[in-house]
This record gives structure tokens, C-alpha cells and sequence, in this order.
């Protein structure tokens, strides 16, 4: 990584590390070999989900192709916070049981190529535990002695989850868990949230700093909206209506990928005049999955608000003396705990847990959605109607 550490050793901290509050230690030892100009080839990050991961990712990607060393303002950081930089590529398995050795063959012809606009690159591979077999033999010469100005980052829950000879070739970082309360102290301060609307982003975001990102996110806090008002309406939608507020959940996920769109559309025609017609068709095939994977955080973010409203519907059925999650939807969670009980409410949480795991083996999101909230309905007590 000597060409992206020629200006770093110098310099102050980063200051995209800023937004690892929430994790010190890993903020201070990223920043502090940014500055000290000795950063890792290949490092395994590793951690619950929520605990900061890809944030730490993204951080480190700013650092590797910004010319001010991870400054978070110019076009190349904000290439990168988009998921639109040519020379930082996003990879998820491409399929349900790991990744392909299709895509592993075209991480290392991509890694042999020059940066297209920055100084270096990197490559963030996620779910690295299904890094495995033939697609983890390919790369690991590749992760072991990449080319000078490469730099690659695994995220995994474990250590255990990953192949001990990647996990050799790497630098591991673990992610601790953030204690509730510091996570609510910690979204309060830095977005001056209320301590109601920071427990809401929290239950649906997970971590401080994507819960900062919901709350200054006018289209996500609409998702979360919709979804509680389609679950306050199930009892009185018929199956029809039930489908139609599936679309419509899914098309209000769609929403913020939108301007995503737009900075990569815009990223490839700066690209078209010194990529080859191969590499173009590289990035857009990246940029597809990198939408698509967006789209399915949207989901995943839709259905942990869902998942919390139903937690707090489970807390009024069994006379918990606690304060629930969701104080702006009360009157929702009094009116579905009033047409069910504990089964129901256990059922209808199971729904939801059921569609992230159909999403997580690839099943249409419209129709994971649908299945969802006929499941929700019928738990509920609401038995389907038909028109």
C-alpha cells in the first residue's frame, strides 16, 4: 500500500474515522496507521451485525483513493459513501451458498489492473465465512501478495467462520458490542434526536451511526412510517389490499436508491472514455449488484421496524412494566395487542424473521414482502378476506 501511504504518514487523522465513535479502539488503530503510513494489505474485520463493520469499511476505502488522505468531502469520498467509486469495489456471495468462482476469477483480473481515478484500491468483500472451496483457493495468492497499491477487506461474524488460511493472510480487527445505553447516548449527541426518536432509528437501524444516517434520512423514516400504518391497517385489508401495500413498501424502499443511480450512471460516463468495453461492462454488472443490495438493506431496515412494533405489541400482551420502543405508535400497538394475544403476536414476529430469511436465500422481495404480511395478518387474528 505504498502509494496510499505516501501522503498519509503526515498527516492528522482521517477525518471519515470520526464517524467511528461508537467503536474507539478500531477507530484509533485504522486512523493511526493511516497516519503512520503503515497500513495492512488485508485486514478481516470481524462482528455482530450492526456493530459498525461496513461503516469502518467504508472509512478505510475513503482513506486508500482520497487525495487528502480520507478528508470525507471530495468527489472521491463521496464516490466512495455511494458505492459508485470505480476503484472500490463491493462484493457479496453470488450465490446463497457462497461466492461464485466466476466472480473471484473477475476480482483478480480487476485487481491487476491500474486504478482507474485514484491512487489505489480497494476491494470489501462481505460475509466472508462463504468465502470458501474453490473460489477461496483462487484468491488466496491474490489477498497474500496483492499488487502494489491494492488493498482488501473481509468482513465476517468470526474468526471461526472463516477459512484459517484467509484468516492467516489478514489483519484482524474485531468489533465489540455496544453497550444500549451508550448506543442511545452516543445517536442523542450526535444528532440532537430526542431520546424516543433515537431508541425508534436504533431499533431499526442497529448501530449509532447508521442510526444518525435514519434520522437525517427523510425517505427512510417514511418507510418505517409506512410500515407501521400498513400493519395498523391489516385488520381491515382484504388480501388485495394487503399485495398492493406489499408494492407499495417496496417502491418507498426504492426511493433512495434513486440518487444512487444517478452518481453511478454519471460515474460511467466519466469512466467510458479510458475503460475498455470489458471493464465497462465490470462495472456495471458491479453497480447492478451494488443496487440490488441496497435495495435489500432497505428491506432488511423495513422489517426491523416492522420487528419492533411487533416486539412492543408482544411487551403490551404480556403486561410488561416497560417503556415500549415505538412512543409515537402507541395507539397502533395498544389497537393490535387488543385483537391478539401472545401466540399471535409471537406468530406475526415470526413472519418477519421468516422473510428475512427468504431475502437471504434470494426470493423475490415483492413476494417475500407479500408472504410476509398475509402471515402478519392471519397471526393477528385477521384472518384473510377476498373481494
Amino acid at each position: 500500500m505504498a502509494a496510499a501511504r505516501e501522503g498519509a504518514a503526515s498527516a492528522r487523522p482521517a477525518a471519515v474515522f470520526d464517524s467511528l465513535g461508537d467503536q474507539p479502539r478500531v477507530r484509533d488503530l485504522l486512523a493511526s496507521a493511516v497516519r503512520e503510513g503503515r497500513l495492512s494489505h488485508a485486514y478481516l474485520f470481524v462482528g455482530a451485525p450492526g456493530s459498525g463493520m461496513e461503516e469502518a469499511a467504508l472509512a478505510l476505502a475513503q482513506c486508500v483513493v482520497c487525495p487528502n488522505d480520507g478528508c470525507g468531502t471530495c468527489d472521491d469520498c463521496r464516490r466512495v459513501a455511494h458505492r459508485t467509486h470505480p476503484d472500490v469495489q463491493w462484493l457479496t456471495p453470488g450465490s446463497v451458498t457462497g461466492y461464485l468462482v466466476d466472480q473471484v476469477r473477475d476480482l483478480i483480473e480487476g485487481v491487476n489492473r491500474a486504478p482507474s481515478r485514484a491512487r489505489a484500491k480497494a476491494y470489501v468483500l462481505e460475509n466472508a465465512g462463504l468465502l470458501r472451496g474453490t473460489s477461496a483457493n483462487a484468491l488466496l495468492k491474490t489477498i497474500e501478495e496483492p499488487p502494489e497499491g491494492v488493498m482488501f477487506v473481509l468482513l465476517a461474524r468470526s474468526v471461526a467462520s472463516v477459512l484459517p488460511t484467509i484468516v492467516s493472510r489478514c489483519q484482524v480487527v474485531p468489533f465489540r458490542t455496544i453497550a444500549p445505553s451508550v448506543a442511545l447516548d452516543e445517536v442523542m449527541h450526535r444528532s440532537g434526536a430526542s431520546e424516543a426518536e433515537a431508541r425508534v432509528a436504533l431499533s431499526v437501524a442497529g448501530t449509532p451511526s447508521r442510526a444518525c444516517d435514519f434520522l437525517a434520512s427523510p425517505s427512510r423514516r417514511e418507510v418505517r412510517r409506512l410500515v407501521v400504518r400498513i400493519l395498523d391497517e391489516l385488520g381491515r385489508d382484504d388480501s388485495w389490499d394487503v399485495l398492493c401495500s406489499a408494492r407499495d413498501l417496496l417502491a418507498a424502499v426504492r426511493v433512495p436508491l434513486k440518487d444512487v443511480q444517478v452518481a453511478q450512471d454519471e460515474a460511467a460516463k466519466e469512466s467510458a472514455d479510458f475503460l475498455t468495453a470489458s471493464a465497462l461492462k465490470q462495472v456495471a454488472d458491479a453497480n447492478k449488484r451494488e443496487l440490488t443490495a441496497r435495495e435489500r438493506s432497505g428491506i432488511i431496515e423495513a422489517l426491523a421496524a416492522a420487528d419492533s412494533l411487533l416486539r412492543d405489541v408482544l411487551v403490551r400482551c404480556e403486561g410488561v412494566p416497560q417503556k415500549i420502543v415505538n412512543e409515537d405508535a402507541a395507539a397502533v400497538v395498544d389497537r393490535l395487542a387488543a385483537s391478539t394475544g401472545t401466540p399471535g403476536a409471537l406468530a406475526a414476529l415470526d413472519a418477519v424473521s421468516s422473510a428475512g430469511n427468504d431475502l437471504a436465500h434470494n426470493v423475490s422481495p415483492q413476494l417475500a414482502l407479500e408472504v410476509m404480511l398475509l402471515r402478519i395478518k392471519e397471526a393477528l387474528a385477521c384472518p384473510p378476506s377476498f373481494r
